[in-house]
């Protein structure tokens, strides 16, 4: 049985045990499958429904246990807050709240009447800045006393809940919204984490947009300030809303430790006919995206097509160098659009560098391929595209030495079925390419970017192993819940048992994968709860290993 249903049946459980004493109104309680973050005010961890009996009741008063949680001295406080509906989470309406002081237990006082039909209610957590992410969190409630008694309901037990960190909310740092999450880990085990900064607003491009970084020197737990890598400022003196930068991806060489970081470059922008526009300044309010319309055209120059650009770091990510644009030697003439995929991109055990891409063709149409260097990043060549009307992609390297691209694919786009992420494989660097035999047929998404990864750890044995790790919301539909799966077939099974949903809400859904040691990985990704959130995973927990 894999981790995301025995959760999911130890919250029904709970819910169908903790039934009140007769006339009075009956309580349940549920778990979401979502982590509770360091850096967030009130991590929802324990949903509340308070079903009514027809008597006016009136809350006073509630005791909270996390006596079980792995440090309970994690915890600093707790918030009880009241909702519409089941599902949200609603932070402008704290009823109640309380220091732990590092106490085990905590009473929360209230006055809160229930209303005469169902009351939705979710306790947040609130951890310390900085805490070990091995550890999990326990939240029980023990006691619920009225104006009409205590009610009365069976004991049950409290799952422990994951840990992560926010590492951007909303305004955070002066950035209205981060997006498109890429992570790495560079040699010394340092992780590098980027991602879209948009100043402004949450929109794509164009607009006021630079790649920052922050980097983890100690597996996740604590990060640094965020940083610009991809910033063009005010070039060619149009203003900085006229020169965002988005959708990065991040590659580790491995023979040389240098770090890429590739980048797309909107100078300017288009007209509905695929014009330069002239005069915009920064009260110009005209918008248009690389994949909308005539946003992004054929050729190289840079007043005609959106320019990919790649910077360097030699000292683990701490100083980057100013960018190369390779547009001119890679972006074939007649495409609309050459660009990233954002995501991570891979080192081939022969040394070859990877970055997954993607564009538009001759008419448009978007496709999928790989840009790979043989000289350590001196040089670039462009693949073939592997498919098209496929976008995102992310590539691993397979046992065989093959390269798997996996694909957002458009067709996918709210239909139950077909559906699934479109695969192809290459055995020549992209210039022919093979659908795999699972292509639309597994691995469902609501037209998503996803991420791939291959882990390499140490078997049980001792020997040297590796398994293919993906990570997408798992729906035909709508961006919520977020699942890793392994495959130990190169991808021709993922295993249901070999799965855990890690995050539930609905939110953006993008992610990347990387390792944070043979026996670890490290998820970044936007989640309903943060804009950009990460989670550790022991691979034992979803290999199901001891």
């Amino acid at each position: 049985m894999n981790a995301s249903l025995k959760f999911a049946i130890a919250s029904l459980y709970a819910a169908a045990c903790l039934s009140a004493m007769a006339g009075s109104p009956r309580i349940e309680f549920r778990h979401p499958a979502v982590p509770v973050l360091s850096r967030l005010t009130h991590s929802p961890a324990l949903r509340m429904t308070a079903i009514a009996d027809g008597n006016a009741t009136i809350l006073k008063g509630m005791t909270l246990d996390f006596g079980k949680s792995t440090d309970p001295t994690d915890i600093r406080s707790i918030g009880l807050y009241v909702s519409a509906d089941s599902t949200s989470f609603d932070r402008a309406h704290c009823i109640a709240s309380a220091t732990t002081d590092g106490q085990a237990k905590v009473k929360l006082a209230l006055n809160a009447p229930l209303s005469a039909d169902t009351t939705y209610m979710w306790l947040g957590v609130t951890l310390r800045d900085s805490i070990d992410l091995t550890h999990r969190i326990s939240l029980k409630c023990t006691r619920i006393d009225t104006d009409r008694g205590t009610l009365r309901f069976r004991s049950y037990t409290s799952p422990l809940l994951r840990t992560g960190v926010a590492l951007h909310t909303a305004g955070r740092d002066g950035v209205a919204s981060c997006r498109i999450p890429g992570i790495a880990t560079a040699p010394d085990g340092t992780l590098l984490a980027i991602y879209d900064a948009r100043y402004d607003s949450s929109r794509d491009l164009q607009g006021n947009i630079d790649i920052a970084l922050q980097r983890s020197l100690d597996g996740g737990s604590t990060w640094t300030p965020m940083q610009p890598v991809l910033d063009m400022g005010t070039w060619g003196g149009l203003a900085e809303k006229h020169n965002g930068v988005s959708d990065a991806c991040i590659l580790v060489d491995r023979n040389t430790g240098r770090i890429f970081v590739a980048g797309l470059w909107m100078h300017g922008m288009l007209d509905a006919d695929g014009k330069w526009i002239e005069g915009l300044d920064s009260t110009s309010d005209y918008w248009i995206h690389q994949w909308k319309g005539r946003g992004s055209q054929p050729g190289t120059d840079i007043r005609s097509t959106c320019q990919f650009l790649i910077t360097h770091s030699d000292d683990g990510g701490v100083t980057w160098s100013f960018p190369d644009n390779i547009t001119a030697h890679t972006k074939r003439p007649e495409w609309w659009l050459f660009a990233p995929a954002p995501g991570q991109g891979i080192t081939l055990s022969d040394g070859t560098l990877v970055f997954p891409t993607q564009g538009r063709d001759s008419k448009g149409i978007p496709f999928s391929n790989i840009t790979y260097s043989t000289d350590h990043g001196r040089t670039w060549t462009t693949g073939n595209p592997a498919y098209d009307d496929v976008t995102e992609c992310n590539a691993a390297e397979l046992s065989d030495g093959s390269i798997m691209l996996n694909m957002r694919d458009n067709r996918n786009r709210g239909h139950l079925s077909p559906n699934g992420r479109r695969v192809c494989t290459t055995t020549d660097l992209g210039r022919t390419w093979t659908e795999h035999p699972t292509s639309r047929k597994v691995l469902t998404e609501p037209t998503c970017m996803a991420s791939l990864y291959r882990h390499e750890y140490i078997a049980p044995d001792s020997s040297k192993a590796s398994v293919l790790l993906f990570a997408n919301p798992v729906h035909h539909k709508l961006r919520r819940n977020l699942t890793l799966r392994a495959s130990l077939d190169d991808g021709a099974t993922w295993p249901e048992a070999n799965s855990i949903m890690f995050d539930e809400t609905r939110g953006m859904g993008y992610s990347s994968i990387t390792a944070i040691n043979p026996g670890a990985i490290g998820i970044l990704y936007e989640s309903g709860l943060a804009d950009m959130v990460f989670v550790r995973i022991e691979l034992n927990e979803i290999l199901k290993q001891k």
